[in-house]
């Protein structure tokens, strides 16, 4: 059976997907020569929801992260190359140098910034989508958090007034489980669902399997359209799992706060295989152009590593630069 989804945006988030992975496993594997000196926090098994939102929004549109922000960076649009540098600590970084992996912006593309504060670019997103909304200008905001950002008092306070207010944006919860080491069941009663929560604030609220891209873009793309329409703030809840430690290169399944079992049962529904097998039943996926989209992303991250290795460190005089804006600009 054909899937309704059209195969080309299908072999769009597949691609991402495969980018994304690969991206941050090479991060990984160089992450132990010491030349990376921030913390990272991997999408690595995860990369679905990201993928799929890649897909649903369009150039208008702007989005905003938390400390897990590589894969949405990318499949926004940003600059790998300036992505790496910034996670080396050089200037020719997407924040040039001062932020390091947690703090990854690209304007030029509607990625305005993410933040190792666990739900503190939720109010920007939210400002942002205030400012699109007087501005009557299109697009919408996605706002990605994790489940812990449920737990903090800034997302109920920014998700009722863009509920008030009937904002453009879509929150995208991806729920991988935990926060850092804590399970859901020890911050959540028992039978509660995000969804719910969120539709308790005031949102558009549904749930979904985020390691099935093309189901995960069928729930955004929905959402999306009812957001820009002026239905207001809507929220996607994507369950999904990621397979190394929580902030790191490596895994941590021997820590003792989740199983090896657990962590086998989630890789097996690895969103990227499991597209792959739906196309190729479907007879939509040509293996020569897999196998050149694969050596093109290979020679992409190549060059963005020697970009990174050659560029230069910042200048310290600038490390006080941008911290406190000097004017406020006037509101067009």
């Amino acid at each position: 059976m054909v899937h309704p989804l059209d195969s080309g945006v299908s072999r769009h988030i597949l691609r991402d997907m495969i980018r994304i992975r690969a991206v941050e496993e090479a991060i990984a594997d160089r992450y132990g020569e010491q030349k990376m000196r921030c913390p990272t926090h991997l999408s690595i098994g995860q990369e679905g929801p990201a993928a799929a939102v890649g897909a649903v929004l369009g150039p208008e549109d702007l989005a905003v992260s938390g400390h897990r922000a590589h894969a949405h960076y990318l499949a926004k649009g940003g600059d790998l190359p300036a992505m790496i540098a910034e996670i080396y600590g050089k200037a020719t970084g997407c924040s040039r140098g001062n932020g390091g992996s947690m703090h990854l912006v690209d304007e030029a593309v509607g990625f305005m910034g993410s933040t190792a504060i666990v739900g503190g670019t939720v109010p920007v997103g939210v400002g942002l989508a205030l400012s699109l909304a007087v501005r009557r200008k299109p697009g919408l905001v996605c706002i990605f958090i994790g489940d812990a950002v449920l737990e903090t008092g800034v997302f109920y306070e920014s998700a009722g007034f863009a509920a008030v207010r009937k904002l453009p944006v879509l929150f995208v919860c991806e729920n991988n489980l935990y926060s850092v080491y804590s399970p859901l069941e020890v911050r959540q009663p028992a039978g509660r669902a995000l969804s719910d929560v969120a539709a308790a604030v005031g949102l558009q609220a549904s749930s979904g399997d985020g390691n099935d891209p093309r189901a995960a873009y069928g729930l955004l793309k929905s959402a999306a359209d009812r957001a820009r329409s002026g239905d207001g703030p809507q929220f996607v809840e994507l369950a999904t799992y990621r397979w190394r430690e929580h902030c790191g290169p490596l895994f941590d399944n021997d820590l003792g706060y989740r199983s090896e079992a657990e962590y086998l049962v989630w890789k097996a529904r690895d969103p990227i295989p499991r597209l792959m097998q739906e196309l190729r039943e479907e007879g939509a996926l040509d293996p020569a152009w897999l196998a050149a989209a694969e050596a093109e992303i290979r020679a992409e991250i190549e060059a963005a590593f020697a970009f990174a290795e050659a560029s230069p460190f910042p200048d310290p005089v600038l490390a006080s630069t941008d911290i406190y804006s000097r004017e406020i600009a006037p509101f067009p």
